[in-house]
């Protein structure tokens, strides 16, 4: 077990292709509203619902690191080359068994919408706590679920009016189009 002081991490997991001030804006507010210890940022080297990054791993790490350079309590970290996987479920439960602690999971409404395609799904519900953040457009489908049907007011909370209207998408069609200044 890693020694540390931790009572409650929350992973926001996912490609950071590229990072942008919405991962960030929603990291703060966990810990704001949770009294999350420290947040990490574990980054995937592909998200097995998308196509191949943008932007390479290294870059990624790379880009996250200068985001978060000023924040005390949220980290990057890559885990699948230790894990041998890339399923959110091995992570949460090797975090759990590394650190001793509660473990919250922190998506948008729009990856609520298909978690129950995810490896493991079902059994990730039971080990895990889920924050789940507005996102325009997807809050009544994540509400409609598949996955609503298997989760509790005790692993789930959502929180609808906290937004950040950006994403990756957006971010690199601007770059692809040549107005990445936007």
């Amino acid at each position: 077990m890693v020694k540390n002081n931790y009572k409650k991490i929350g992973i926001l997991g996912g490609s950071f292709d590229p990072p942008h001030k919405g991962h960030l804006f929603i990291s703060r507010k966990t810990l704001q509203l949770f009294d999350i210890d420290r947040v990490i940022w574990a980054i995937t080297k592909k998200n097995p619902f998308k196509k191949k990054p943008f932007f390479s791993l290294k870059l990624r790490k790379k880009l996250c690191q200068k985001l978060l350079k000023r924040e005390k309590k949220i980290e990057i970290k890559y885990y699948e080359a230790k894990l041998k996987s890339n399923t959110t479920y091995a992570l949460v439960k090797y975090l759990r068994k590394s650190y001793g602690c509660k473990v919250f999971f922190i998506i948008g409404a729009d990856n609520l919408v298909n978690l129950h395609r995810w490896k493991y799904s079902k059994e990730l519900i039971k080990i895990t706590k889920f924050i789940v953040f507005s996102r325009k457009g997807y809050d009544t489908k994540a509400k409609k679920s598949v996955i609503m049907r298997h989760l509790t007011k005790k692993n789930i909370k959502f929180l609808k009016n906290l937004r950040f209207n950006t994403s990756s998408t957006k971010l690199r069609n601007k770059f692809i189009n040549g107005n990445e200044k936007n």
